[in-house]
């Protein structure tokens, strides 16, 4: 009687093991990207001149074409600015994203959006800070704005692409004839792509030399200027109060980089 308690409490203990095992993974599993109309706050700060953006957060998979299709439906997003914090992911799926974010002349940034609590039942407000990061395939997709701004807190980080289930062990693993040779045909899209946005060819040599066992390469200020990630010095209109948030709105100003590089 002894021994079967004994064992069923092993067994019982092992299975809230598993259990708090995966549960951790789910909560540490990054999220799909998910796409939010966001509105500048506090109210009082901002005025008249409170300004409008689209929040893209969290991992991009196949699935966020279709999130970011139906959301585009759904919203005017023609001339908007979209605002990226995302570690990358999918790499057809941000190339398909991106071609999107250029039919609907999109400006597009790095930052963190942060929702403020509602007051007297209305529309949530939020403020947006720079000091966010855009990794992986997010700097392409990042280069499908029509204007394109990052801020000098923000980092825009490459590395190569890889076959995502083998990413994580890329040294150990081994690989086939075919799994070789998607990767070779992603490197040409990519390469396409980044061409068609007016990206500058230096973006795919420079994230081809760091392989996935080593620290993804953060892109330093002049790299994006003269890689083309950065298209604007500025998104600020000229009536926009001191100490309102950095974010572009569906007309900003146009400066001399944009009239240069910005529909490359």
């Amino acid at each position: 009687m002894k021994r079967y308690l004994a064992g069923a409490l092993t067994l019982a203990f092992a299975c809230l093991m598993a259990f708090a095992t995966e549960r951790s993974f789910a909560e540490t599993k990054p999220a799909p990207m998910r796409f939010e109309w966001r509105l500048e706050g506090p109210a009082e700060q901002c005025g008249q001149h409170c300004r409008t953006w689209v929040s893209a957060v969290g991992v991009i998979s196949e699935a966020t074409v279709r999130e970011f299709e139906q959301f585009a439906r759904t919203k005017d997003l023609r001339g908007a600015t979209l605002v990226l914090d995302s570690e990358g992911g999918s790499v057809l799926a941000a190339l398909s994203i991106g071609r999107v974010i250029r039919g609907l002349d999109m400006t597009t940034s790095v930052g963190r959006t942060n929702v403020l609590p509602a007051t007297d039942g209305g529309t949530p407000r939020a403020t947006l800070s720079p000091k966010a990061s855009c990794e992986s395939m997010c700097a392409f997709l990042l280069l499908g704005g029509a204007r394109r701004y990052v801020p000098p807190e923000a980092r825009v980080l490459v590395h190569q692409i890889w076959l995502g289930s083998k990413s994580k062990r890329a040294l150990e693993a081994s690989y086939s004839a075919e799994e070789l040779g998607l990767v070779q045909r992603d490197i040409g899209s990519l390469a396409r792509y980044t061409v068609e946005m007016g990206g500058g060819i230096e973006l795919i040599e420079t994230a081809l030399r760091v392989p996935p066992w080593e620290p993804m390469y953060a892109l330093s200020a002049e790299e994006l200027r003269r890689m083309r990630i950065t298209t604007v010095e500025q998104l600020f209109e000229a009536d926009v109060p001191t100490g309102s948030v950095p974010v572009a709105g569906p007309r900003a100003l146009t400066t001399s980089a944009q009239a240069q590089h910005g529909r490359d």
